[in-house]
């Protein structure tokens, strides 16, 4: 045989090799993603083998009040409502300590990096050496949870109207609530997809279908889940055409997403002013800090430093609530 129509054919079996094993490999990876991907975490976990009450145990997280009086009760209850909100099951009181720990850790470390410079700890100096512990100790992770809630709300608030139609479609064939609410389970994804899963695992294990929905109305925050419990509660005591007072709610909040976007683009500018008045003068502190703490440490022993630094966070505070309040759209 020529040597030249050898070498084909080796080139030939070659390339047919590697097509298949690359096939072979693709098959592989895609099967596996069928058997392990799932629409949501809560079905990911039962595709394991956790059983529902094990899935309740891990997703749900019960809201607790608070007996703290006056303004820390205010704060650990608000506090609480945002872990909620971005769907993390720690509590608001192991939250606080872990943060209390973290401001003095960094007032710790802030205070021996200045002793080991040689510069005196004067009341000044440790003032603000305070500040900026409870800056990055509390400043911080409050803003980093803020946006996390604020990332989840918005995506339940994207899905919510979807969610409502694929139950109203379930309706509409014929099935019953609990059905209905199964099968938003199996078709939407997180967050939201786990929280109605959430409603039927309650519902399973004897809680009523109202309290179930209003449980997972106050997990989540949201006023258009408010008015979903209700329409169902109003129906299931009066009765009614339930799909039909579902689908007019989805406009409802469609219309109203509508304009909440069309408020929150005119008021763009006043809101994006509002942040960088609100973080830069942090920011700023906090790198100049960082980069030459003696900036601020050379001037803590003046007699004026201090009333003038405490007026400046009084002020720096007040205008933080000033400026929310404006921002605060209602629609």
């Amino acid at each position: 045989m020529d040597t030249n129509v050898l070498r084909l054919l080796i080139l030939a079996a070659v390339f047919g090799a590697v097509m298949l094993a690359v096939e072979t490999i693709v098959r592989s990876i895609q099967s596996s993603r069928h058997q392990t991907t799932a629409m949501n975490r809560r079905m990911e976990l039962i595709a394991k083998g956790f059983s529902r009450e094990e899935v309740m145990t891990q997703l749900r997280r019960a809201s607790t009040g608070s007996n703290l009086p006056g303004i820390l009760g205010t704060v650990a209850t608000k506090l609480e409502a945002g872990l909620l909100g971005a769907g993390l099951k720690l509590r608001a009181s192991t939250l606080l300590l872990y943060l209390l720990v973290a401001a003095v850790a960094v007032f710790s470390i802030g205070c021996i990096l200045v002793y080991t410079s040689g510069i005196a700890l004067t009341f000044g100096r440790l003032l603000l050496v305070a500040t900026f512990s409870a800056a990055v100790g509390f400043g911080l992770p409050f803003v980093i949870l803020s946006r996390i809630a604020d990332q989840r709300r918005k995506k339940l608030e994207q899905q919510f109207p979807i969610a409502l139609d694929v139950f109203v479609r379930g309706l509409r064939a014929g099935h019953p609530i609990s059905a209905a609410l199964d099968l938003l389970t199996k078709e939407m994804q997180d967050p939201i997809g786990s929280e109605f899963g959430l409603v039927v695992d309650e519902v399973t294990y004897g809680s009523d279908l109202r309290d179930a929905l209003q449980n997972m109305a106050d997990r989540c925050g949201l006023e258009d889940m408010h008015m979903f419990v209700v329409s169902i509660s109003v129906q299931q005591e009066t009765g009614g055409n339930l799909a039909e007072i579902l689908e007019n709610l989805s406009k409802v909040i469609r219309d109203r997403a509508a304009m909440m976007m069309k408020v929150r683009a005119l008021s763009s500018e006043g809101r994006m002013t509002a942040l960088i008045l609100t973080v830069l003068p942090v920011l700023t502190f906090a790198l100049v800090f960082i980069g030459n703490a003696k900036f601020y440490l050379a001037v803590a022993d003046d007699p004026v430093f201090i009333p003038s630094f405490v007026i400046l966070i009084i002020w720096y505070c007040i205008g933080y609530y000033w400026i929310r309040r404006l921002i605060d759209l209602k629609v």
